[in-house]
């Protein structure tokens, strides 16, 4: 056994540029599990800006050819209008309906109790009213817990309002430098980088290729989406139309989870608002299955047929694995935490390797 670890040891971890790949890793992780509160402004910054560069490319590259400052111009000028505009009139619209929908929260509860009761005097062999006060009384406990949560978080509301100012601040100011100085900021990195590097050079190359079109494609996923959502429940008239279509496109970055989790509010919400007899809920359910199924089966393969290259078991073992690290955010970037282990594994140099090319 020592033998085999002394000869893997060997193979792939005493090559300089694994030393040099394993460095900048754990580096990393390092940075994230004790600093991601801290660069959490820094990260998002960099995310947005990575986005943005390629549409900088693009109008680099159209004519008339006038540099990268008209390009820099209109982009970060395109930014700034869709986050005015998901500020000034998304954000309130949403916590206009976020507020009406706390509101109808008891009734909603009332009515579904209401219909617990039907199924179980229609139903007596399948559960009994002992079985059904012992769910109701599981179920009101979780409803307490949940609404203590949100009176804690009512308390902080104050901080959150600051953090919230100084993200709108601070977040579009990093992006504008960020997309100013890109090739110096390049330079003072590549600086502090050795010149022999060409495992991470590689690994960047491969993760830049696919990691950059997967959000990509994500972002345009999530408005084609999220629009055609909106227009179903707008055009059905269901409540909350627009907190569910928001809701429905986020869905779409979280596989296979995503979908299935936000389906329960969109038809309980359409069972609430017209019952289980009437046409509308129907065409509901119907239209909402179609989206589904187009974009797993038609929009999806469109926008990501040159992208990442996982298999949907290591897709699920990713979100499982980050999920369970990170909470939310970790199911969140799964997929590009787990492109970036892929490159980092199809970069590792190793002495085997290094010797059969020689």
């Amino acid at each position: 056994m020592f033998g085999v670890l002394k000869d893997y040891y060997q193979r792939y971890l005493t090559h300089p540029q694994a030393v040099l790949l394993l460095l900048i890793l754990l580096g990393l992780l390092l940075l994230v599990i004790f600093a991601a509160h801290i660069l959490a402004p820094f990260l998002a910054a960099l995310i947005f800006a990575y986005l943005l560069e390629s549409l900088m490319k693009k109008l680099e590259r159209a004519p008339p050819d006038s540099g990268r400052g008209r390009a820099l111009a209109v982009v970060f000028s395109f930014f700034l209008v869709l986050l005015l505009f998901a500020c000034l009139v998304l954000a309130p619209l949403l916590l206009v309906q976020i507020g009406n929908f706390v509101q109808q929260l008891p009734d909603m509860v009332k009515g579904g109790l209401e219909t617990l009761h039907k199924l179980q005097a229609r139903y007596p062999e399948f559960i009994t009213t002992e079985q059904l006060n012992e769910l109701l009384g599981k179920l009101g406990d979780q409803l307490t817990s949940i609404v203590q949560n949100l009176l804690l978080k009512a308390v902080g509301v104050t901080g959150s309002l600051i953090s919230l100012i100084i993200y709108l601040v601070l977040v579009p100011l990093m992006i504008f430098y960020m997309l100013k100085d890109k090739r110096l900021l390049l330079g003072l990195l590549e600086g502090l980088l050795p010149r022999e590097r060409s495992a991470l050079s590689q690994m960047w190359m491969e993760l830049d290729s696919q990691l950059g079109n997967y959000m990509r494609g994500k972002c345009y996923e999530i408005l084609i989406v999220g629009s055609i959502s909106y227009l179903l429940f707008a055009l059905l008239g269901l409540e909350y139309a627009s907190l569910l279509a928001v809701l429905v496109g986020l869905s779409v970055v979280i596989p296979y989870v995503g979908a299935f989790v936000v389906t329960v509010p969109v038809l309980l919400v359409g069972y609430f608002q017209w019952g289980l007899e009437g046409s509308r809920f129907t065409i509901l359910v119907t239209g909402y299955l179609v989206i589904q199924v187009l974009d797993g089966n038609l929009l999806v393969p469109w926008l990501f047929s040159e992208t990442l290259k996982l298999h949907p078991l290591a897709i699920i073992m990713a979100i499982l694995l980050f999920g369970n690290l990170w909470g939310f955010w970790g199911v969140f970037f799964a997929i590009p935490l787990a492109t970036l282990v892929k490159a980092a594994i199809n970069a590792w140099p190793s002495r085997e390797a290094e010797s059969g090319g020689t």
